[in-house]
């Protein structure tokens, strides 16, 4: 190759990026910060992961478009504010661990991998794991542990958590995840029939006590489950 043709690759590649740069940016101010979104370490977190490299290559054009994408075997990578929300929802902190129910591509993982000091996911489809933990070794998330298994019983030997993130919408709250959670831990998670009204519920671990909050209407693929 010539290093003519070199120089002209590696601009196209550089200009490619800012492009996608001032995409993401634009998304983060006109869709997470004007509907809400105030802590400073999801915004920048929200900034710095190229939401581009985990979307399969037909639908890269929608990148940065403010809603789910489909990524194959009927599951979807999450709208960005959703994810951004679901993020400071658990009130995030760097000496936190925190595990992650539905991997998909990696997205909502390396969003909280910037904030949070361990991140553990989980996802049931071997093609989307096996690929979503070769995307992330690949981007340089040593601090993201992925395991290909059924998420109802959580990831006990690395717990207790300090908080859970469900990214599919289940019908009641998977008891094994409560017992994983640390004390003052958060689950979030989306609760209702599949593609029907689903509730982002908030959960607190409180001594014996366990709270419940209502945060708002949304439609999440289910939780799918291991067939015995």
């Amino acid at each position: 190759m010539s290093a003519s043709i070199l120089l002209c690759i590696m601009f196209l590649f550089a200009f490619q990026e800012d492009s996608f740069k001032k995409k993401r940016e634009e998304l983060v101010e006109q869709h997470i910060m004007q509907r809400g979104i105030k802590d400073q370490a999801v915004i920048r977190s929200m900034k710095n992961v190229k939401r581009h490299l985990f979307v399969p290559e037909n639908n890269v054009s929608n990148a940065y478009a403010d809603r789910p994408l489909p990524i194959g075997y009927g599951q979807t990578i999450s709208q960005p504010f959703i994810v951004a929300y679901m993020t400071e929802v658990i009130n995030p902190k760097p000496e936190y661990k925190v595990l992650e129910i539905g991997t998909g591509s990696g997205y909502q993982a390396a969003v909280l991998a910037e904030i949070v000091k361990e991140v553990y996911t989980i996802e049931i489809i071997p093609e989307l794991g096996n690929a979503a933990a070769a995307r992330l070794k690949k981007l340089g998330y040593n601090n993201i542990n992925v395991k290909v298994s059924d998420g109802y019983f959580g990831w006990k030997e690395h717990g207790p958590y300090d908080a859970i993130i469900v990214t599919a919408a289940a019908e009641f709250i998977p008891p094994p995840l409560i017992e994983q959670l640390k004390e003052g831990g958060k689950i979030v998670i989306p609760i209702g029939s599949p593609f029907m009204n689903q509730t982002l519920m908030l959960i607190e671990k409180k001594g014996k006590k366990i709270t419940t909050k209502s945060l708002m209407p949304v439609v999440f693929v289910p939780f799918t489950r291991k067939k015995e």
